[in-house]
């Protein structure tokens, strides 16, 4: 489990693939020290798991599920990556939830300066638009941020200077292609009144309903 507060960007140093996987190996562009093997990572958002380090840099695994689903496959020797930690308990939640099970991805329309800040517009595939709302959180490439607005197929989020700072924000350009993560919480309420969505007239969404199902 993760919060989206990225702790700094990494460096794509190696590559190797095989058979539709791919193992990384990465260098922190920040102090990391007492790595553990086995530990949680978020690279860009998805979750991956720590096999070998040294004092520099850690190799991690993607499967080709993993692929599939994630922009990690894009990555090239040099690569910049946001890197985050697993959360621990007793930790600070800043960010909000994030699972690291990358929904899918998501494509920069758009950007403009609004003072210091810079607002990005985020195309997203239509059928997640239901687990995203105005005020909402979302993570991106990893980074935990607040939906300004949203419609159908789109988001926009506003970036501040300190996150365009340690992270890859300052390299997204219109067409960059980012891994999003919608809102854990919002998935479970989703899948829980999906069974009553489009049941029988008696069995509508009401507040009688909710108060005779104990929410």
């Amino acid at each position: 489990m993760f919060t989206g507060l990225v702790l700094g960007m990494g460096e794509t140093v190696r590559i190797s693939p095989g058979s539709g996987e791919s193992r990384f190996r990465f260098r922190p562009l920040f102090p990391c020290p007492s790595w553990v093997r086995g530990e949680s990572i978020a690279v860009n958002g998805a979750c991956l798991t720590v096999e070998t380090f040294d004092n520099e840099s850690f190799t991690a695994y993607a499967s080709q599920e993993t692929l599939s689903l994630t922009t990690l496959g894009d990555l090239r020797p040099g690569s910049r990556v946001n890197l985050e930690r697993a959360l621990a308990m007793g930790d600070r939640l800043g960010g909000h939830l994030v699972s690291g099970h990358v929904d899918g991805v998501a494509v920069v329309q758009s950007f403009s300066d609004a003072s210091s800040s810079r607002c990005f517009v985020i195309r997203v595939p239509e059928e997640f638009s239901p687990q995203i709302i105005s005020k909402g959180s979302i993570a991106l490439d990893g980074i935990s941020l607040t939906v300004n607005r949203c419609g159908p197929d789109f988001l926009e989020v506003n970036v501040i200077p300190e996150t365009r700072a340690v992270t890859t924000v300052g390299f997204w350009k219109a067409g960059t292609k980012l891994n999003f993560e919608t809102d854990l919480i919002g998935k479970y309420v989703e899948r829980m009144l999906s069974a009553w969505k489009d049941s029988s007239p008696e069995k509508k969404l009401s507040m009688d309903f909710l108060r005779e199902h104990g929410f």
